[in-house]
């Protein structure tokens, strides 16, 4: 799961880096209209009308796959794996059925909290009433 994580993180940077400088290549919309009364800003690699629409299209389709693999990342930060029974059977008991496990006396044994402070210790010594440390 690392590794995978690992490759969709390197694969953003080079998508937010190819985006960047997509972004930087394409001249703005008032380019044109200083490329109409002679200024040097027509002269581009693609041509004067080809580089808007394969700049712009790959533009889109990069930040569209940044996108996927922030939302991938996103899922995969977010991923928790489900926790086992723990001691009940190492594991392969489900949790659903982990109630009547404890029935029948499969289940550890936990030990009891002991009946009586030690007096000085600061706290109240534990009664046996059911209910008895709810405040009224």
């Amino acid at each position: 799961m690392l590794y995978l994580k690992t490759l969709i993180i390197v694969v953003q940077l080079l998508l937010a880096l190819g985006v960047t400088g997509l972004v930087l290549l394409q001249h703005g919309k008032g380019a044109d209209m200083g490329a109409a009364f002679g200024s040097g800003a027509s002269g581009s690699l693609f041509g004067a009308t080809g580089s808007a629409n394969f700049l712009s299209r790959t533009t889109a389709i990069l930040g569209a796959v940044f996108f996927i693999t922030t939302l991938a990342l996103t899922y995969l930060g977010s991923y928790k794996s489900h926790a086992t029974a723990g001691l009940l059977g190492a594991g392969l008991v489900p949790v659903a059925s982990a109630p009547a496990a404890a029935k029948s006396g499969s289940a550890p044994v936990v030990a009891a909290a002991p009946a009586s402070v030690a007096p000085g210790s600061g706290a109240a010594p534990a009664s046996s009433a059911p209910g008895a440390d709810i405040p009224k």
